[in-house]
């Protein structure tokens, strides 16, 4: 065959044409692809809501067995069909919740969440995957994924804010009852003085290590969140899952049972009984308390006859904490007391001076991990056995005290100093910190 050779201006040409037209696709691609992983879930358009006047052949048969019962039958399923439920928190209660209100018909679900997918979350929060949890999916966004498998013709919103004074009104204004999910005090006295101004029941619960307690507030005149707890706990006080740990079904069974009670207000079944406050404890006997409750208070500062707080506070100031379950930050020690993880390992890598690693943390954590040659008291029992610390150690030689966090370390460091260890030192930031600076296999929990 006869070839015909191309001029080289020509095909010089051709070429440039052709890599230029590859750069402008691949610019048009990068840029379809930023735009949609910055697109929020708050940006994406929910399915329709549309309220309907009876059910579908569809709707009867998916929901025969809640059509067979008397206390639900076609009317009280076409009410959860029209009705719309805000679930804030995805985490431990909001998982089950969340998934059986999908799977009973709820005709409009929201999920407030801001916070991301973590392995550590699986243990308890059943709504999530693995996979989501490698790529750091957002809560509220994997709940929306998970929604959209069990129940096709749910409309489910993901917000993937962090609920504040700012948003929470335009955000409950559309819900007509409020699931309290969430596992931190500002929050909590941020959403029920919110349904308390909007006119909203609450369904409120809360979960730790083997307890928990639920409780209907602000519905057929019973009492607010602040009617119990007018005033919050001291900040350090209180402890959270990640400090206190949860056995994973405890926070399934409160779930549950505020997805039960959401459907008995949706369908006028919760109004028939007195205001209660259930608590229930996994290894007690009986499993489950109810105690009865009064109904508001007429001196409640948001419910009440003359309530004096008519708008959403400043929540965090009022309560001394933040909106997130982020264990609170200890610094309580002067530079000289203190020393970095990368510093305390170059010390024991020079063989210095004999000194006392101590480790302040309760068995039950020191047996998950513990660095080489560390002795083991309680933060809490150290003023009990402060007769063994002086058996180990002289006043006088090095101790180096660590805990998980670096905060309890420090007001151990403390209290040795005031019982005259002055050489006592606080490694900084912990166990945690030690994974991160030293040892990236060290066991983080």
């Amino acid at each position: 065959m006869e070839s015909y050779p191309q001029d080289s201006n020509s095909l010089a040409r051709e070429n440039s044409q052709l890599k230029a037209r590859i750069a402008e696709l691949e610019a048009q691609l990068a840029q379809r692809h930023s735009e949609e992983s910055k697109k929020t879930t708050t940006e994406q358009e929910p399915l329709p809501f549309v309220p309907v006047p009876r059910l579908s052949n569809h709707d009867i048969a998916r929901y025969s067995r809640h059509l067979l019962l008397p206390e639900i039958g076609v009317q009280g399923q076409l009410k959860l069909r029209n009705a719309a439920v805000l679930v804030v928190g995805a985490g431990g209660l909001g998982s089950p919740c969340i998934l059986y209100l999908a799977a009973m018909g709820i005709g409009k679900l929201g999920v407030v969440d801001h916070d991301v997918v973590e392995i550590s979350n699986l243990q308890r929060q059943i709504i999530h995957t693995e996979a989501r949890g490698l790529s750091q999916v957002t809560k509220a966004d994997s709940a929306r994924q998970t929604v959209a498998a069990i129940n096709s013709q749910c409309a489910i919103r993901a917000y993937t804010c962090l609920l504040d004074s700012d948003n929470a009104l335009n955000i409950l204004a559309d819900y007509d009852v409020v699931v309290d999910a969430t596992d931190n005090v500002p929050t909590r006295y941020l959403i029920n003085d919110a349904c308390v101004l909007l006119n909203k029941p609450l369904v409120s619960a809360s979960a730790i290590r083997l307890e928990g307690q639920l409780t209907v507030y602000h519905y057929h005149n019973s009492p607010c969140y602040r009617c119990l707890f007018p005033t919050p706990p001291p900040p350090e006080t209180v402890t959270n899952c990640s400090e206190g740990g949860v056995l994973g079904v405890v926070p399934g069974v409160l779930g549950t049972l505020q997805a039960l009670e959401t459907i008995k207000v949706i369908t006028g079944q919760k109004a028939l009984e007195p205001p209660t406050l259930l608590l229930f404890s996994a290894f007690g006997s009986p499993l489950f308390r109810s105690v009865k409750l009064r109904t508001k208070k007429d001196s409640c500062a948001v419910c009440g006859t003359n309530p004096t707080i008519t708008q959403l506070q400043d929540y965090p100031q009022f309560c001394g904490s933040q909106p997130v379950d982020t264990p609170l930050s200890v610094n309580v020690l002067p530079v000289d007391q203190r020393i970095t993880c990368q510093a305390y390992q170059a010390l024991c890598t020079q063989g210095s001076s004999p000194h006392l690693l101590l480790d302040v943390r309760d068995k039950v954590q020191y047996d998950i991990c513990r660095l080489p040659n560390a002795v083991n008291i309680p933060w809490q029992h150290l003023r009990r056995d402060l007769d063994q610390l002086t058996r180990l150690t002289a006043t006088e030689q090095p101790i180096y005290v660590v805990c998980r966090l670096g905060n309890d370390s420090q007001l151990a460091v403390q209290w040795l100093h005031d019982q005259g260890f002055t050489q006592a030192k606080d490694i900084i930031g912990g166990l945690r910190q030690w994974a991160t600076d030293v040892d990236s296999d060290f066991p983080v929990y």
